[in-house]
């Protein structure tokens, strides 16, 4: 029996590293990188959602990067499909997949671990919902599916909507049937103290300010997205949103997306903890995760 494809995954909160991680992985083993962010996909959101730049690539090959219209809405089903359009052409390619980004939704399906759920939307429900308040919403969830509601951007209404819908379609919380991957899998956490994971959030949220992060968002609203969407694509551009309607002022802009931020991180590590196949490693130890992956690769 043939072995299995060896692919390697970069998991770890927002702003801990995991884009540099990869790269430098990717270099080392003659990597090709495909992002796992529910927002790159985008087109024209690029300081937002923390893109990685051509310069910051390095040459590396990147897939899943600005491949829909921010006007549209990206699947987790679509991201399955794409990734595994790259990783066969990665591996036909000789070279090592490594998968990195923030949306562990997504890298759950891909490994398996977790199921899409095709349910369409219903609009009876949630009209019969929408005059409930978004806390209401969230008590609901929690009664009903108390991981998810865990791992939810509580801030956003129609995530939190589309869970409840899931759940009304199908009677009852679905039930998730891990499946065998074709690939063999290394997961590399990022590991980080919170004290540095806080001062890593502040810095790179007035770096992407200095940069014109509040432009790109007033940008996106002129080439035709609307407030309502920019609400959906969270945190930067929900606040900064705000902020361009006059509903915040620019410190309470400032602070709140901090905060939320670092609520945003903290689900995150939430939502890994619970993976017993994840190996954590202070993201600049190269030379000690170079070793490990090398094993891997050679076992």
């Amino acid at each position: 029996m043939s072995k299995k494809p060896k692919v390697i995954a970069i998991v770890g909160p927002t702003a801990s590293g995991k884009t540099s991680l990869s790269i430098a992985i990717a270099k080392q083993f003659s990597g090709e990188i495909i992002s796992a962010d529910s927002r790159q996909v985008y087109q024209g959101m690029n300081l937002g959602t923390g893109k990685v730049t051509k310069e910051e690539m390095a040459g590396v090959p990147h897939h899943l990067l600005d491949i829909a219209k921010p006007m549209d809405v990206y699947t987790g089903s679509d991201f399955v499909k794409d990734a595994t359009v790259a990783l066969e052409e990665i591996k036909m390619r000789n070279h090592l997949p490594i998968v990195a980004g923030g949306t562990f939704f997504y890298l759950d399906l891909l490994r398996g671990k977790m199921q899409s759920v095709p349910v369409a939307p219903n609009e009876t429900f949630r009209a019969s919902i929408a005059d409930l308040s978004t806390a209401t919403l969230l008590e609901m969830l929690y009664k009903k599916d108390p991981q998810r509601a865990a791992t939810i951007d509580s801030a956003n209404r129609r995530r939190v909507i589309r869970a409840l819908e899931i759940i009304d379609a199908l009677g009852a919380v679905p039930l998730y049937t891990p499946t065998e991957s074709p690939y063999e899998w290394l997961i590399l956490g990022t590991e980080i103290t919170p004290e540095a994971l806080h001062h890593n959030i502040k810095a790179r949220l007035q770096e992407r300010i200095n940069a014109g992060m509040i432009e790109e968002v007033a940008q996106l609203h002129e080439d035709g997205v609307s407030y309502e969407r920019l609400d959906d694509l969270g945190l930067e551009y929900r606040y900064i949103a705000k902020y361009l309607q006059g509903t915040l002022t620019k410190d309470e802009m400032l602070e709140q997306l901090e905060t939320k931020s670092r609520q945003f991180a903290k689900r995150q590590l939430t939502w890994l903890k619970r993976d017993n196949e994840i190996e954590w490693f202070p993201p600049k130890s190269h030379e000690m995760i170079f070793r490990f992956v090398e094993s891997f690769l050679t076992e």
